[in-house]
């Protein structure tokens, strides 16, 4: 019972905690464009870290990314630690001078994202396969920044039934 009150609290808090906003006093003048920064050769690295703090999965993505002057195409090649491989297959279209909307194997309805400054946000619900031949339901609220031309910060807020269940964060960098 104890730990059932305490994991309650846990989530509670995690649900309050800070996020990001595209509203927040811009860090830099650098001007993230997705179809810049995505397209040709780029590699990411990341883990994923439950509520808890327990990180339980790391890996690497290697991305080629086509801009075609209306479509962004991402072919991402995940590698995680244990060996297992993914791949998805994003494709993106610019929908406004700041708006995104994309589609991907897995990914319910359609993705959207809206870039601010050197921020992007990006929302999207996936059927996301996990070890064990599983697959999870998740919401994913994704928060990107430009830190320089070829560097991007990646962190991603997940929730399965509306409850924070972990976080993603990835380094990208382009080749």
């Amino acid at each position: 019972m104890v730990r059932l009150v305490l994991l309650t609290a846990v989530l509670t808090l995690a649900a309050c905690a800070g996020r990001p906003s595209l509203d927040a006093p811009p860090l830099s003048d650098r001007q993230l464009n997705l179809e810049e920064f995505f397209a040709g050769d780029l590699v990411a690295y990341g883990q994923f870290q439950d509520v808890l703090g327990n990180v339980s999965r790391r890996f690497t993505v290697d991305i080629e990314g086509t801009w075609d002057g209306e479509t962004l195409r991402l072919v991402e090649d995940f590698v995680y630690e244990d060996g297992s491989t993914e791949q998805r297959i994003w494709t993106l279209r610019k929908t406004g001078p700041d708006t995104w909307e994309g589609t991907a194997p897995g990914v319910i309805g359609t993705a959207t994202g809206r870039e601010a400054g050197d921020m992007f946000n990006w929302q999207y619900t996936i059927d996301l396969p996990v070890p064990g031949d599983e697959i999870l339901r998740v919401s994913f609220d994704d928060w990107m920044w430009l830190l320089s031309e070829d560097r991007l910060l990646n962190r991603a807020y997940m929730r399965r039934f509306g409850v924070p269940i972990g976080e993603v964060i990835l380094f990208f960098e382009r080749r």
